[in-house]
């Protein structure tokens, strides 16, 4: 592992950030071609939070949590924090009172691919994040990681000033070239759904509207009244 830590990270506009994290992860995962999801891993500890941006990353010795605490002092007002390990861990890395720091630094929350404690207080402070285990098993501080380098979660590389999104749904990534794409082709996916949502409300069919009927008699789907189901059977 190459120890460092990286404290010049460029990062997306704020502003920016929050109109994309509006459309929510899987409007914007499907509106820039179903890339840069991390997976069913990692879950919200709690439900009903939604938020955007941009990546710092920790990188940790398993059972290990020191990184944490170096990459505290690189967070700025609206970033995320991503934790992972050099191997696969779920100790309880993470809990209320680094959330505690984190907070008075105006992070927006926490992905780990690891584990977290503290539940109930985390709840409490209202400090969103999304992990892979959750822990009561303790960590030391003894050994170097880094900071601010590309790091792999649930298949994902995320680079340091990536943008992160996160809501119930899951996490995604975006790359910092793609945030202005992305807002754009969610407000037209938006649109498209409306009009969708209009049409279905109205008493149109998915299977009409979607050519879902052609498709599937050309999959040799067949439409067959109960007689005549019957008398095939028998």
């Amino acid at each position: 592992m190459n120890n460092v830590v990286v404290t010049d990270v460029p990062r997306a506009a704020g502003d920016k950030i929050d109109e994309l994290a509006a459309f929510g992860v899987a409007t914007v995962h499907e509106a820039l071609g179903r890339v840069g999801y991390v997976g069913t891993e990692h879950r919200p500890l709690h439900r009903g939070s939604r938020i955007g941006g941009s990546a710092v990353t920790a990188l940790c010795w398993p059972g290990d949590n020191m990184m944490i605490h170096a990459a505290v002092e690189q967070c700025q007002p609206g970033d995320i924090l991503v934790v992972t390990t050099a191997s696969p861990s779920t100790d309880g890395m993470f809990g209320e009172l680094l959330a505690t720091s984190l907070v008075s630094r105006g992070v927006r929350g926490l992905v780990i691919d690891a584990g977290v404690r503290d539940v109930a207080e985390l709840k409490e402070m209202g400090f969103p994040v999304w992990s892979r285990a959750i822990s009561a098993q303790g960590t030391v501080k003894a050994t170097a990681g880094s900071v601010n380098v590309p790091v792999t979660v649930g298949g994902q590389t995320i680079h340091a000033g990536d943008v992160i999104l996160a809501d119930d749904d899951g996490v995604l990534r975006v790359a910092q070239a793609d945030v202005e794409r992305g807002i754009t082709a969610s407000k037209a996916r938006l649109a498209k759904e409306e009009q969708t949502r209009t049409a279905l409300a109205g008493g149109e069919l998915g299977l009409d509207r979607y050519g879902l009927r052609e498709k599937l008699a050309s999959l040799g789907v067949r439409w067959v009244t109960a007689e005549e189901y019957a008398k095939e059977q028998a």
